[in-house]
């Protein structure tokens, strides 16, 4: 009862919090706001079916609207608090409503192509995603994966150079999971098999990998960057229809293959944890891992292998910073996405679906930030530059509540161990 009751204390703080935030948003946004400059959402990017293709609305009246749903959503969450039940959509709804609103005062007088800034979230979000569950696939299992971003980044270095050396894009795609893989060996072969610290060699890999890339970057990539270094990226590949789908269509549906491979790996896992053999056997060794020993689970084996299959995951990830994207390998072009996809799986709670949601609210934060600039929104650049990193610390912070990692996460096993 003692456990409840505490579980209930840590949610009515965030419905407090989220009230708090509320009139501090409300002061600054609405009340004390003198734009009322009209701001234009555009929906079109293409030849979607064109149902609306732009809507302009008050900057004041769009602020006062957009936080009344945040207030609905804080409302939501009081509901969720009074019965006890979870207040992701409450938050959800909230946030949604806040950074709607900071976008109406913020952007006040200017275009801001809505649909653009939706699909620039999600492929912002897409290495977020592999990575997350990445590590989700080696958390589960009860080993932390510090080693995401040296995963990432490796993918990346050798997607570029197999795919600049053979000038075929799908042979760096298919090397990228495998470059992910070897690094996962690392990782795996001492935590596991020597059971050394796991967050230590985490962080030894990461610095080992962003050495290795950096000399081989700068003694071969760009001497000799016209064979080493020019790759080129996919085209996106529209959906016949449903790529015409406005709004969602571009969003969903005009991407390129990676983020096709991603829909598909994110299902895959969701389904996977939770409806199959190997799925219960991997909380099991992650949960209670001398259980599993006791029914005849091989707990380090099983390890093994999902710490494989996580670097093999977070391998196609890297390959979107290079044949993804922009085409060419740069230096540490990662930019520390392994620690965020880290707090995307912290934010989601350990779960797929929790993680995906996490990606995407940091993809659509980065996105948000990276259109105010190009709009010539009045904001420093340096606080522009601080949005996405300052919305992952809020998220991670326990404003959607405390959450409660596998039990054996981080702990080494052998038999005899209780």
């Amino acid at each position: 009862m003692a456990e409840l009751n505490l579980v209930q204390k840590r949610k009515q703080k965030s419905v407090y919090t989220m009230l708090g935030l509320f009139g501090v948003f409300t002061t600054i946004f609405y009340l004390t706001s003198k734009k009322t400059e009209p701001i234009t959402f555009g929906f079109i990017l293409g030849d979607e079916f064109k149902l609306l293709s732009e809507w302009s609305i008050s900057s004041r009246v769009g602020s006062g609207i957009f936080m009344i749903l945040a207030l609905f959503g804080v409302g939501l969450s009081y509901l969720g608090f009074k019965s006890d039940k979870s207040l992701s959509f409450g938050s959800f709804v909230f946030g949604l409503g806040s950074i709607m609103s900071f976008l109406c005062w913020a952007a006040a007088g200017k275009f801001i192509p809505f649909t653009g800034l939706l699909q620039a979230a999600l492929l912002l979000a897409v290495p977020l995603i592999f990575g997350s569950m990445s590590g989700l696939l080696c958390e589960k299992s009860g080993v932390i994966n510090i080693a995401i971003e040296g995963q990432l980044l490796f993918a990346a270095f050798i997607s570029a150079i197999v795919a600049s050396l053979t000038q075929n894009l799908l042979w760096g795609l298919i090397s990228a999971p495998i470059a992910g893989a070897l690094v996962s060996l690392i990782l795996a072969y001492f935590a596991i098999n020597f059971k050394v610290d796991q967050v230590i060699v985490g962080f030894v890999i990461n610095v080992l990998v962003l050495g290795l890339t950096n000399f081989f970057y700068s003694t071969l990539l760009v001497p000799y960057d016209s064979t080493w270094n020019a790759a080129g990226s996919f085209s996106a590949i529209p959906i016949p229809i449903l790529s015409r789908i406005p709004i969602i269509g571009p969003v969903l549906f005009n991407q390129t293959i990676i983020v096709y491979i991603m829909y598909a790996i994110v299902i895959l896992i969701q389904v996977a944890l939770h409806k199959s053999r190997w799925g219960l056997r991997t909380r099991a060794v992650g949960e209670l891992p001398i259980a599993a020993d006791s029914v005849g689970i091989d707990v380090n084996k099983l390890r093994f292998r999902n710490v494989m299959l996580a670097g093999l995951v977070a391998g196609i990830g890297g390959a979107v910073f290079t044949i993804g994207a922009v085409g060419i390998f740069s230096q540490s072009m990662t930019a520390g996405a392994g620690f965020i996809a880290l707090a995307c799986l912290v934010f989601g709670k350990w779960t797929p679906r929790g993680a995906l949601v996490a990606a995407l609210f940091f993809g659509f934060a980065n996105s948000l930030q990276s259109n105010l600039s190009i709009s010539g929104v009045a904001l420093p650049s340096e606080l522009m530059l601080m949005v996405p990193y300052v919305a992952t610390i809020i998220a991670v912070s326990g404003l959607v509540g405390r959450v409660r990692a596998p039990a054996a996460d981080g702990i080494p096993y052998s038999r005899g161990n209780k």
